[in-house]
């Protein structure tokens, strides 16, 4: 087997590899096919903070079970499953009521340690979520697909309700599948043309090029933005919501008199917590279509000669690597 080691900011490495051996609790997997990230990109251009190299990236993920001892969960050998990357340590405060997409010792496939740009790779077995219909194509989307769908639990949103959406990437346009799936009214504030059309097109939902003054009752901002997450504020309805999907490394700062007269909830949200079964019980029925998704493709043996093009790529919305036939 081999794999691609990002040895330091814009240098990968193709190495060869021995493939691991399964603890307790971990089932062996090969992997099919890994979903380029934002985090993934900002790891490359050495931008990702608390980042260290070298670092195996890959947290999106469709993997096939190839060896697994007995399990609670049912999981066996040729499964096909998504891979929750977000590995918990289920004693501090937050896991213990529940939280554990903001455990305070969180580390996560790809970022904190070795993620899936590799032939084979060890999962701890709680980690799996196995689909009998979804593609691998469709399984490493569930991992980005629950950031949105998270973010639209957090904003409560209910059936009828006017949601903004701004910023049209990946999670963007989670977000709105989700907040759509519920039954709101969605809008989609984009800067970039290209991805405002692909909205209009392939969601068939109105979007915008800059704020038009109305209102909604929750606002998402997935930007990762400073000016764009501070003007989000002026978006919310009285006692409406705001949710910040994204984030940056920077304070930031809003008007308190504004904030306080429409009695408006300010949300964070990260991760996702046990949402894996449920998006992948909505992609098979139909309510979540993965078809826009996927606009670039490549193998593993090719990432490092295509993997540092993709920023400037001005219709990129999802690059996935393909593993097959990388293994020899």
């Amino acid at each position: 087997m081999h794999q691609i080691v990002l040895n330091q900011p814009g240098q990968f490495v193709d190495q060869p590899a021995t493939p691991p051996s399964p603890g307790d609790g971990e089932a062996l997997v090969r992997v099919h096919r890994v979903g380029v990230c934002g985090t993934d990109l900002h790891a490359f251009a050495g931008r990702q903070p608390f980042f260290e190299y070298p670092r195996i990236l890959g947290h999106e993920l469709g993997v096939e079970v190839v060896h697994v001892g007995a399990n609670d969960a049912g999981i066996q050998p040729g499964d096909r499953c998504a891979v929750q990357p977000y590995v918990d340590c289920g004693t501090c405060h937050a896991c213990r009521i529940g939280k554990g997409n903001c455990c305070e010792n969180m580390h996560v496939l790809g970022v904190h340690s070795d993620g899936g740009m590799r032939s084979m790779m060890t999962v701890p077995v709680r980690l799996l979520a196995r689909s009998e219909k979804l593609s691998f194509d469709q399984l490493a989307l569930v991992e980005a697909l629950s950031i949105g769908a998270h973010g639209v639990l957090r904003g409560a949103v209910n059936s009828g309700e006017d949601v903004l959406v701004v910023g049209a990437g990946p999670i963007g346009l989670a977000t709105t599948q989700f907040a759509l799936a519920a039954g709101a009214n969605v809008r989609v504030l984009e800067l970039n043309p290209v991805r405002r059309e692909f909205v209009e097109q392939r969601l068939n939902i109105p979007t915008l090029a800059e704020p038009d003054g109305l209102v909604a009752d929750v606002v998402f901002d997935v930007t990762g933005n400073k000016h764009a997450m501070e003007a989000s504020f002026q978006h919310v309805a009285h006692g409406g919501r705001l949710v910040f999907v994204g984030f940056v490394q920077e304070n930031l700062t809003f008007d308190n008199p504004h904030f306080h007269r429409k009695e408006m909830t300010l949300l964070a949200s990260r991760n996702s917590s046990g949402l894996f079964p449920k998006i992948i019980e909505m992609i098979e029925q139909g309510q979540i279509d993965t078809s826009p998704w996927i606009t670039h493709r490549f193998t593993l043996r090719e990432t490092p000669a295509k993997f540092p093009d993709l920023p400037g790529q001005p219709d990129l919305l999802k690059a996935m690597i393909e593993v097959e036939g990388d293994d020899d």
